[in-house]
């Protein structure tokens, strides 16, 4: 990592700034005493901001048990710490959402994007249930770093942002070290320790292309965010089946999880991604690859392991 490099990137338009509802709203946050009738009064000042609140912790991914219909309701179930964490991922969201930057399939972004966290969420239950909440919001925003070095560094990153495509390979992070002496995750985790998420957040994001991250909270956090990515990228293209299914093995092996388990989140996660998008106010187009790969990983352990 370049640290003069990464600062600069930090300094430039590439960064969205932080809006004075955001700003406002970490103040009062910072009150251990805060009053949540504060906060209702700060949000309730964009309607945008509380119908997505809503929409968020009624969505199937939160699993409310009845429907929550007041924002002051809303923030207090999901407590401090997740209300920053949704509504600082929200505004990041929207900053980028309409960023058009040349070379770069934002459709595709935030599809990836969209899945990972889905998948993220749902394999953070089994592995490292207290983390979700870190790893639902550090998967949709992990590659962040992505766009903003498409646009503060573009004829340097262009050629990597040829393989960011559906079927379009990939690209390592020494690429991109060697391309840019950043890489993409280190961007991202220094935007998001920026815009004051979690700790936890922002170091698994830091963590989260390593092979090797490491034993404990945030390593593990890191982890389910490297299956996670792996997955999704699967997930929004028409992979080779058969290659499908040993890099689906190799995530989940990854993280300490059966394939099973990944074959059981697979049928639901084309309705959960498009219940987040709705929620997030983000396009994505529908697959069926969702249920091919689901399909094949059901065959795969359907089919019985030769006897040696």
């Amino acid at each position: 990592m370049n640290a003069k490099v990464l600062e600069a990137i930090k300094r430039s338009a590439a960064v969205p700034s932080m809006p004075q509802v955001v700003s406002r709203f970490l103040e009062i946050m910072q009150d251990p005493n805060f009053d949540y009738a504060d906060v209702v009064k700060v949000l309730s000042a964009d309607a945008g901001t509380v119908g997505e609140i809503l929409r968020l912790v009624n969505s199937a991914l939160f699993g409310v048990r009845q429907k929550v219909a007041s924002l002051r309701q809303a923030l207090t179930l999901l407590g401090p710490k997740r209300t920053r964490s949704l509504l600082l991922g929200r505004y990041l969201v929207d900053a980028l959402g309409g960023k058009s930057v040349g070379g770069l399939d934002m459709s595709y972004f935030w599809r990836r994007s969209l899945t990972s966290s889905v998948i993220g969420s749902r394999l953070a239950d089994v592995v490292q249930p207290r983390s979700r909440d870190e790893v639902f919001i550090a998967a949709l925003l992990a590659d962040i770093g992505i766009p903003i070095l498409a646009e503060a560094l573009p004829e340097q990153y262009r050629p990597l942002l040829t393989r960011y495509t559906p079927n379009g390979g990939t690209f390592t992070p020494a690429e991109e070290q060697t391309a840019l002496e950043v890489t993409h995750a280190e961007v991202s985790a220094m935007v998001l320790a920026h815009w004051s998420l979690p700790d936890a957040v922002y170091q698994a994001v830091n963590l989260h292309q390593s092979d090797s991250p490491g034993q404990g909270e945030v390593p593990t956090i890191a982890r389910i965010l490297n299956a996670s990515d792996r997955i999704a990228r699967l997930l929004c293209e028409i992979p080779d089946m058969d290659a499908a299914v040993r890099a689906c093995r190799e995530a989940t092996t990854f993280i300490g999880v059966e394939l099973n388990v990944l074959n059981r989140l697979l049928t639901t996660v084309e309705s959960d991604i498009e219940e987040l998008a709705g929620a997030l106010r983000i396009d994505v187009v529908s697959s069926n690859v969702y249920t091919l790969i689901a399909k094949a990983v059901q065959d795969h352990l359907a089919t019985p392991v030769p006897v040696a």
